[in-house]
């Protein structure tokens, strides 16, 4: 089935004249999802009734359903969907004091292996198409009262963003295009555990916000913490952030998640600091999300304050980032993609959801 989310304006066109399709109904086909957020093709009334049902019989709509959403105490809300071969995804959608952010997966599952992190306990599945990528924004932003008022996108959910890299980059052409979602450059960030090659290409091949997953300031603690630093050390990583292109006035985010008695001191705050020396950075500190299967605890907001405190008597910019939804297990490090809330409500098992 051709998946038309996940194509730029010329394969669209292109795509077209293949069917026998005047190009400028692909014009009004991508008008019609990017613009008018259609939920269907039979909603496309600027076509003719017999090609919107040829179409519907060709392409795919959307790529994913819709499984389950939870709403928390806070407003935030957790989407699961299921892709098309019965695995699932989460995203999350976080509100801000005047606007909507949107934290989008790019994996099924992750290869990393961070301890802390609950996706790494499901292991890798597969990566996202472009299509799986974008639908993730196109569904949640159908779903909104005031879609005007999602303007930033994270991929900071599940998966290793750079490790998709190819589709990754094809999904924020697409989310960043005039004719496609048109969200700024200025408000799409990417979060990557350091995978040094690929930020390299990043830098000279797309114009996004780089948020870097840090969270330890010693090379045995990273590797403790995260497999990835034993590939691609410390000192490689920070070499390729000081030579990531940065557009004037912008600065590389460095995630640091504290973890109680494991890279909470203040000594490790002095590290941290010394690491990042000539990076024009700024940090944000983490509590810990904990969830069941955690063996870690958060630090407590004393000694976060204490850290924050470091940080900031060496000029940094040190903001203590505020979790929400973590009564739905939507906030930093906690998504599963696991469907037992759907399973309990729908009265479906592993087998029957896996062979849907």
């Amino acid at each position: 089935m051709i998946e038309i989310s996940g194509m730029d304006n010329r394969e669209t066109e292109a795509c077209a004249e293949v069917l026998g399709i005047e190009p400028y109904r692909a014009r009004q086909v991508r008008h019609w999802i990017f613009k008018r957020l259609a939920r269907g093709f039979d909603e496309m009334t600027s076509l003719p009734k017999d090609l919107r049902a040829r179409l519907a019989g060709e392409c795919r709509f959307s790529s994913l359903e819709t499984a389950d959403l939870q709403i928390s105490r806070d407003t935030t809300r957790k989407v699961l969907f299921r892709l098309s071969d019965g695995f699932f995804i989460e995203s999350v959608l976080i509100p801000e004091r005047d606007h909507w952010t949107l934290c989008i997966s790019s994996q099924a599952g992750c290869a990393m292996g961070c301890r802390f992190c609950l996706t790494a306990r499901q292991g890798f599945h597969r990566n996202l198409s472009p299509a799986e990528i974008v639908d993730q924004v196109l569904e949640v932003k159908r779903s909104m009262d005031d879609p005007d008022q999602l303007t930033n996108l994270v991929l900071m959910g599940m998966g290793e963003p750079l490790a998709n890299y190819e589709n990754v980059k094809k999904a924020v052409g697409i989310l960043t295009a005039d004719e496609g979602l048109n969200f700024s450059h200025r408000k799409v960030t990417l979060s990557t555990c350091g995978l040094v090659p690929v930020m390299r290409r990043l830098g000279r091949e797309m114009t996004v916000n780089l948020a870097v997953s840090l969270n330890a300031a010693d090379p045995e603690t990273r590797d403790f913490l995260m497999p990835v630093n034993r590939r691609y050390p410390l000192p490689e990583l920070l070499a390729a952030c000081r030579e990531f292109p940065l557009p004037n006035r912008r600065m590389i985010t460095f995630e640091y998640i504290l973890m109680e008695g494991v890279n909470d001191s203040e000594r490790d705050a002095e590290r941290l600091t010394s690491l990042l020396r000539g990076i024009r950075a700024k940090i944000n500190l983490i509590p810990l999300n904990p969830h069941p299967e955690s063996p870690f605890k958060p630090s407590s907001m004393e000694r976060i304050l204490q850290f924050q405190e470091v940080l900031i008597q060496r000029h940094y910019t040190a903001i203590i980032r505020k979790s929400k939804g973590q009564d739905i297990l939507a906030a930093c490090g906690q998504l599963s993609g696991q469907y037992e809330e759907h399973e309990a409500r729908s009265g479906s098992g592993p087998d029957q959801v896996l062979q849907a």
